[in-house]
């Protein structure tokens, strides 16, 4: 079943420590792809990818839950504000 990054986004979105969310597909051996998930949390926002897996496990379906989740500073964006996904698959 197709998976879309706006979902995984908006669902990680719903914590309260996460600013903002990408996400990018990566190989995956048993399902062919996965989802890579690339969060900023808010200032002042402490949670562990752990903590932020866990969140993931209650709030989606196994098939849709991140395989790995990034912490970063922030997102690589267009000059509109578009979230580029082309370059968090470099960051890989």
């Amino acid at each position: 079943e197709n998976i879309y990054p706006k979902e995984i986004e908006n669902i990680l979105h719903q914590h309260p420590a996460v600013l903002e969310a990408g996400g990018i597909g990566i190989p995956d051996e048993v399902y062919g792809e996965a989802v890579k998930a690339f969060v900023v949390l808010k200032k002042g926002g402490t949670v562990s990818c752990e903590e932020l897996m866990n969140f993931c496990k209650d709030n989606m379906p196994t098939y849709k839950r991140p395989k790995v989740i990034q912490l970063m500073n922030d997102l690589p964006k267009s000059a509109v504000g578009k979230i580029l996904r082309r370059e968090l698959r470099n960051i890989g």
